[in-house]
């Protein structure tokens, strides 16, 4: 029998239960995977913590994993086009119950494990990698522009900093002191979030305008600061600010949108490249055990693990 993480009823993790299952076995198109190790994100607390249209219980937790192939349903077809095949080393995205020993999903959800990537950081590349990418797409962010960044040091900021160094961008990120090393490894400028920040990042960039700003975090400081500094709203984009996108006009991007789902599958491959080649890098924290998912889940609500954390089984 397999074990997973389940919500019966929405609550925090301390509510979930961590149960026997019997996982399907493979239909025509579908894999399923030994899950080596599943990526922890403040998703897989948020969209069950209270009721919310759509959502019917029990929900199985966990959105991202690692692992290898142990069972292939006919036909069934990886997202890169090539035939699934027992024993491929693979990650999946955009899944239900990746907290779990093994689990049953789509083929098209699966794409082949990079070898240069560990099942920790694999588990742990595509939901916060493609976010990064949609955000500097939805900016249109161009070569040679200066960004700002909230939240800089986190798994969405890091994997952004990243990839919009590769395209040619300055990068001002808000952080907390103890986290600059993280931000200026990647590439950024690093500046400390709380009072005095609009008069800190005005110094900083200089004479270079703010072309566009990307909010990770939701504060108030960070809409407020953006759209002083960034007269287009159109070019301000945030993940964590739903209701003040919608009300002063910004750009607000989330998985379960159908433009976002279209954008991040289609971003998914060239993120696996990017990865395997080294270009892109997944800075994993921690590891606990897949039975200890509440004291992750914990560690990551303080907001300063200091990368990503992987649950392993």
């Amino acid at each position: 029998m397999a074990r997973q993480w389940i919500a019966h009823r929405p609550g925090g993790p301390e509510t979930w239960t961590f149960e026997a299952v019997d996982p399907a076995p493979p239909a025509p198109g579908e894999v399923t995977i030994r899950v080596r190790a599943a990526g922890v994100n403040p998703a897989d607390v948020k969209h069950v913590l209270h009721p919310r249209r759509g959502v019917t219980f029990p929900v199985p937790i966990g959105y991202e994993v690692s692992g290898e192939l142990v069972a292939v349903g006919d036909g069934a077809v990886l997202a890169s086009g090539e035939p699934a095949t027992v024993g491929d080393e693979v990650l999946a995205f955009r899944v239900q119950g990746g907290y779990a020993t093994e689990i049953t999903v789509a083929s098209q959800k699966v794409l082949r494990k990079p070898g240069a990537l560990s099942h920790a950081e694999a588990a742990n590349l595509l939901l916060a990698g493609t976010t990064a990418a949609e955000m500097l797409a939805v900016v249109e962010a161009s070569r040679g522009e200066t960004i700002l960044l909230h939240g800089a040091s986190g798994a969405v900021g890091v994997a952004v900093v990243q990839l919009a160094r590769r395209q040619g961008l300055r990068v001002i990120g808000t952080a907390s002191p103890a986290s600059f090393d993280r931000v200026t490894r990647f590439g950024a400028e690093a500046v400390a979030y709380g009072d005095g920040l609009l008069a800190r990042l005005r110094d900083l960039a200089g004479e270079a305008p703010f072309a566009a700003a990307l909010d990770a975090v939701g504060t108030d400081e960070a809409v407020e600061v953006s759209e002083t500094l960034v007269h287009d709203r159109r070019r301000i984009v945030t993940i964590a600010a739903p209701d003040r996108a919608h009300a002063d006009g910004l750009r607000w991007i989330a998985g379960a949108l159908p433009d976002s789902a279209r954008f991040r599958d289609a971003a998914r491959g060239g993120l696996v490249d990017l990865a395997a080649s080294g270009a892109l890098i997944v800075p994993v924290a921690r590891t606990y055990p897949l039975a200890a998912a509440p004291e992750a889940l914990r560690e990551l609500a303080t907001g300063h693990p200091g990368g990503k954390i992987a649950l392993l089984t």
